[in-house]
């Protein structure tokens, strides 16, 4: 179903929840092969039609018995099709988390050095991971922000900020330049450059997705939050363009590798390039859009909860296919502290709480 091909205009509560909803299950479907240096395109999709999966539509199967080079990350049996029971905990979802946390307990003038008071409350280091574990340690040593994202710190320019942001755009509906302030605010605590410019475009993208008239209006308001000279803005304007030549979604991706090469698989601009390509040939379909993303490769966990967040809000929770939705069960493991076990309807209940007062 198309977020375009409903029954009624989805109301903001409905599109908060389709924001978590999507979030969760796009970030479960992208986690059994979440290892962009092994878990190419190609090997993908070898995995999908060796399980007779291809094309992909619910979440991965079960690896084929006996099958060998195809090793799935270690949680596989928690977030594989008929094994799930509530999501499996995750740094996708956590940060998502704690960023509710933060505009509750601070208000949207929270400042900086606010986001790393509660990294070191709330958040266990060893659940932190690049960027996030560098700026984690130099708050520990005493450093304060800028010089916790620049200090002994190789992973400026990665993704990790890029996956705190949603929580900006779900409570910034319709206002993607206030999501991308509170976005860059929260990301340079541990980014720099391209990798503050991720987090930046994700929050304004999915801020814009509350009000847009599709995918493609969304891109387009979010680039504007971003420098139009950044590497990210011309690799998202790149991908909007072989879309609109008519190219295909494997020839845009076979492109976009090319002119991202030599970039780490978790450098936020060859990620932005998967989930900008999952949005757009996704076509308005929620399935169509976190798959097609998570076929894209790379980091693939990180990607597919991005495209499903975005997709989530412009279609709302009720036309979000409950094969997604149903084995989630309306609850989430997380490592922050006290959200252990938390409703997903709880916790979009409380986003719109703050989305009506922002």
């Amino acid at each position: 179903m198309t977020w375009a091909s409903g029954p009624a205009e989805p109301t903001l509560a409905d599109r908060v929840l389709g924001g978590w909803s999507g979030r969760i299950a796009g970030n479960m479907l992208g986690k059994p092969v979440e290892r962009g240096d092994y878990w190419t395109r190609d090997r993908i999709d070898r995995y999908l039609r060796a399980t007779g999966a291809l094309p992909l539509a619910d979440y991965l199967p079960e690896p084929p018995p006996g099958a060998p080079g195809f090793e799935l990350r270690p949680e596989w049996p928690q977030c594989v099709r008929g094994r799930i029971s509530g999501s499996c905990r995750d740094d996708d979802v956590d940060y998502a988390i704690l960023g509710l946390h933060l505009l509750e307990t601070h208000g949207f003038g929270f400042t900086t050095e606010q986001v790393g008071t509660l990294w070191l409350l709330r958040l266990p280091y060893l659940q932190t991971f690049t960027a996030e574990r560098a700026a984690y340690r130099n708050l520990a040593a005493g450093l304060k922000p800028p010089l916790t994202a620049t200090y002994d710190n190789p992973h400026q320019e990665w993704i990790g900020a890029l996956i705190r942001a949603d929580v900006f755009g779900w409570t910034s509906p319709g206002d993607p330049r206030r999501a991308a302030a509170l976005a860059r605010r929260d990301a340079v605590l541990s980014h720099t450059g391209d990798g503050v410019y991720g987090a930046m475009w994700a929050a304004a993208l999915i801020a814009a997705a509350f009000t847009a008239h599709g995918v493609r209006d969304a891109i387009e308001a979010a680039l504007v939050r971003i420098p139009a000279s950044s590497r990210l803005a011309r690799t998202v304007r790149h991908a909007v363009a072989l879309h609109e030549a008519g190219v295909s979604w494997s020839g845009a991706l076979d492109e976009l590798e090319r002119e991202t090469s030599g970039l780490h698989w978790i450098h936020v601009v060859p990620n932005a390039a998967v989930i900008t390509a999952g949005l757009l040939y996704g076509e308005g379909d929620f399935t169509r859009t976190i798959t097609l993303t998570v076929r894209g490769g790379l980091d693939t966990d990180s990607n597919g909860a991005t495209a499903g967040s975005v997709a989530g809000v412009l279609c709302g929770a009720s036309r979000i296919p409950r094969r997604w939705t149903d084995p989630l069960e309306d609850r989430v493991r997380s490592a922050v502290f006290g959200f252990d076990g938390v409703r997903i309807g709880e916790l979009a209940e409380r986003t719109v709480r703050l989305a009506g007062v922002g």
